[in-house]
C-alpha cells in the first residue's frame, strides 16, 4: 500500500535581503493510511513551513511532496491544488474560520454546497455530524455564541463533512484550556481508531504526543527523530522526565 503522504528530500529557502535563509533542510518521511502522526518541535523549528508544503501552499525549493499518489507541485496551478485540497483534505486550524453571518449548521454544510450538493442534503449531513458530538441542539446558534472548545469540536466535524481521506490539524488546541484540549484530542483519536481517518497534526505541546501513533520531531529545520508505536516509549519517558514526573506518577498516566 502506497503512503498517504511521502516527503522526499525537501528543502525550503527564503530570500531575505541579499541572503538565502534555509528553513527546511533535507526532510524525508512517509505517513501511512490510518496513521495518527504528530509533527512537533519548538516554535521556529519549521513546522508551519512544512505544513504549508504538505498542503500545496508553499512550493519546496527542492524535493518532492506526494499526497495520495499525486505530486502536488506538478499540478498545473494553485487553483488545481486548491481543488485537490477541497476534494481530499479536511483542515482544522488553531483559529476556526467561520462565515460569521451563518449559523453553526450552515457553516458545517457550506463545504458541501461549494461542491454542488443540494442544500437539504448538505444540511442533513451537517446535522448528522453534530449528533456525533452531542451538539445537535446548537445548530441554529452563531459560532460566536459558542465557547472556544465547542467551536473547535465543530471545526473538526466541519472538516469531515466532505469525507476527506486526510485530516490536517494546525495547532488545533492552541487556544483551548487543558480540559477542552484533551477533549479535542480524544475526539481526534476516536476518528482515527473508529473511522480509520488518517490524521496529521502539528503542535509544540508535548502533552499530546501520547495520542500519536507516529511522532515526528523537528528542530532547526530538520527532522531529528521519528517515533513509531515500537519505540515511542523512549520518547514518552523523555517527555515525562522533562516534566519532572516520578515513577509513580508516570505509571498512573
Amino acid at each position: 500500500m502506497n503512503p498517504v503522504i511521502k516527503v522526499q528530500n525537501v528543502n525550503k529557502s527564503f530570500r531575505v535581503g541579499s541572503q538565502d535563509v534555509q528553513i527546511l533542510k533535507d526532510i524525508s518521511f512517509e505517513i501511512k493510511q490510518g496513521d495518527f502522526s504528530i509533527i512537533f518541535g519548538p516554535s521556529g523549528c519549521g513546522k508551519s513551513t512544512l505544513l504549508y508544503a504538505l498542503l500545496g501552499l508553499e512550493c519546496p525549493t527542492t524535493g518532492l511532496v506526494t499526497l495520495l499518489d499525486t505530486n502536488l507541485y506538478a499540478l498545473a496551478s494553485e487553483d488545481d491544488r486548491s481543488e485537490f485540497r477541497k476534494n481530499h483534505i479536511g483542515m482544522v486550524y488553531q483559529q476556526p474560520n467561520w462565515i460569521k453571518s451563518l449559523t453553526v449548521l450552515e457553516n458545517i454544510a457550506f463545504p458541501l454546497l461549494l461542491k454542488g450538493e443540494e442544500t437539504l442534503q448538505a444540511r442533513t449531513k451537517a446535522q448528522e455530524l453534530l449528533k456525533t458530538i452531542q451538539m445537535e441542539s446548537w445548530g441554529d446558534y452563531l459560532p460566536s455564541e459558542l465557547s472556544s472548545g465547542q467551536q473547535q469540536r465543530i471545526a473538526l466535524i466541519r472538516s469531515l463533512v466532505t469525507n476527506p481521506e486526510l485530516i490536517i490539524a494546525d495547532e488545533p488546541t492552541g487556544n483551548l484550556d487543558f480540559e477542552s484540549g484533551q477533549a479535542l484530542m480524544q475526539l481526534l483519536q476516536k476518528l482515527n481508531t473508529d473511522e480509520k481517518k488518517t490524521i496529521v497534526m502539528v503542535t509544540h505541546d508535548l502533552e499530546y504526543l501520547k495520542y500519536a501513533k507516529t511522532a515526528i520531531k523537528m528542530f532547526n529545520g530538520e527532522v531529528v527523530g521519528i517515533y513509531t508505536e515500537e519505540n515511542k516509549s523512549e520518547l514518552m519517558s523523555h517527555v515525562r522526565s522533562k516534566r519532572g514526573l516520578s515513577e509513580t506518577q508516570m505509571s498512573s498516566e
